[in-house]
């Protein structure tokens, strides 16, 4: 489907359907598990809770949340990233809070009455430009290095695999809220733990699909783990940002630089993987760009899915659900990324996104037939942006 056809079948769609319609609870009849089929396409959203932020594990209210997610069902999404802050959950290097693994239980079931599905970070670590690092561990090398270190960091995994395994809707783990922002290493460290921490998370939950969602540094330039490896994995995962990679020295917010970055990446992460089929994942994407209005974020919207989808991507995950409540200190930018307003009102971004995901949820990705590129010759920003637009050029 093209735009000019989605936006047709949108503007339909609209006048038909409303926004406040929740999708009904799952049956009674057990656990379902989660659809991992890659070659189709899925929406889900960065889940950002609207009382109190991911504070909230620290001041917990299940009713705010469930309204949360009320209104994110209401809008199509069939899946939530959940960040675990590690310190809140993990204090100390010998001990998880029962407390905190007791909340996450319930987020993932009231997820799992409304079928959407979890997929839940585990080392974060770093997370809208603060950072939250458990008291025995600094910034530095020994994340990926050091005994102790795994040692807490296997028991993590495991006490929470004992807390996920019962649900019937986790899609797996997210290794972190971009790890390599936070703890950084020499490629052969990073690619060694990465592996490392794979095959542990594989046997804690084996029926899941676990990931590592880098930022975008790893694709771009030298950064803790190396392309290859990270394109390597079964459903390797892209952040896109116009305003984060740069994409603002080539471009306006509409100009192919921009509305063709998750296109482009996708790309990249097939050139390292060697195959014109890998399935890729948009695992979080906005502008950041602060001065773009509601409506110019909603037409980005469109224009960069619907580019991606016509690239191949496989699913898509926004961020985020929610806009920060401004009683917050943040960066300004991080205030208004929801697709919904903190109070709850829909944007018109939350209108485009949900007819995205009616448009094209469960059909089969299409992807590319053209001739599988070369990996940029230039590992940095200014090599990779080269490579980028050689191929996605600098005009719609």
């Amino acid at each position: 489907m093209n735009r000019r056809t989605f936006l047709a079948s949108a503007a339909l769609a609209a006048g038909s359907s409303s926004l406040k319609a929740v999708p009904a609870l799952r049956s009674e009849t057990g656990p379902q598990a989660p659809d991992l089929d890659l070659g189709r396409h899925r929406f889900g959203v960065n889940y950002t809770p609207s009382r109190n932020w991911w504070f909230c594990w620290n001041d917990w209210d299940a009713a705010s949340i469930e309204r949360d997610l009320d209104a994110i069902a209401g809008l199509g999404a069939d899946h939530l990233r959940l960040m675990l802050v590690w310190p809140y959950f993990q204090p100390n290097l010998q001990w998880v809070s029962p407390l905190h693994l007791e909340r996450l239980d319930q987020l993932v079931m009231l997820m799992e009455q409304r079928r959407l599905d979890a997929l839940v970070t585990v080392f974060t670590g770093q997370l809208s430009g603060w950072f939250f690092l458990p008291p025995f561990n600094r910034l530095s090398d020994g994340f990926y290095t050091e005994e102790k270190m795994w040692a807490a960091q296997e028991l993590f995994v495991r006490s929470l695999g004992r807390i996920l395994k019962p649900h019937g809707n986790v899609i797996g783990f997210d290794f972190g809220n971009e790890l390599n922002t936070c703890w950084k290493a020499p490629v052969r460290d990073g690619d060694a733990w990465m592996a490392k921490m794979f095959a542990l998370m594989q046997e804690v939950l084996p029926e899941g699909l676990h990931v590592n969602g880098v930022d975008h540094h790893p694709w771009f330039e030298v950064d803790t783990f190396s392309p290859q490896a990270l394109a390597a994995a079964r459903f390797p995962v892209m952040h896109c940002y116009p305003h984060w990679t740069e994409a603002e020295k080539y471009g306006g917010a509409m100009d192919a630089p921009s509305v063709k970055l998750m296109a482009g990446i996708a790309a990249l992460i097939r050139a390292y993987a060697g195959k014109l089929d890998k399935p890729v994942w948009a695992g979080e994407f906005n502008t950041c760009i602060l001065s773009l209005p509601e409506k110019g974020q909603a037409e980005w919207l469109e224009k960069a899915v619907t580019a991606a989808i016509e690239e191949g991507v496989s699913w898509f995950s926004y961020w985020d659900s929610h806009d920060v409540d401004r009683k917050f200190k943040f960066d300004p930018v991080e205030y208004t990324l929801g697709l919904l307003t903190n109070d709850g009102r829909v944007k018109e971004q939350g209108r485009v996104f949900k007819q995205l995901a009616e448009a094209y949820r469960g059909k089969a990705v299409v992807f590319p037939k053209s001739s599988l590129r070369e990996p940029p010759r230039e590992r940095s920003m200014e090599g990779t942006w080269r490579w980028l637009l050689e191929g996605i050029g600098n005009r719609e």
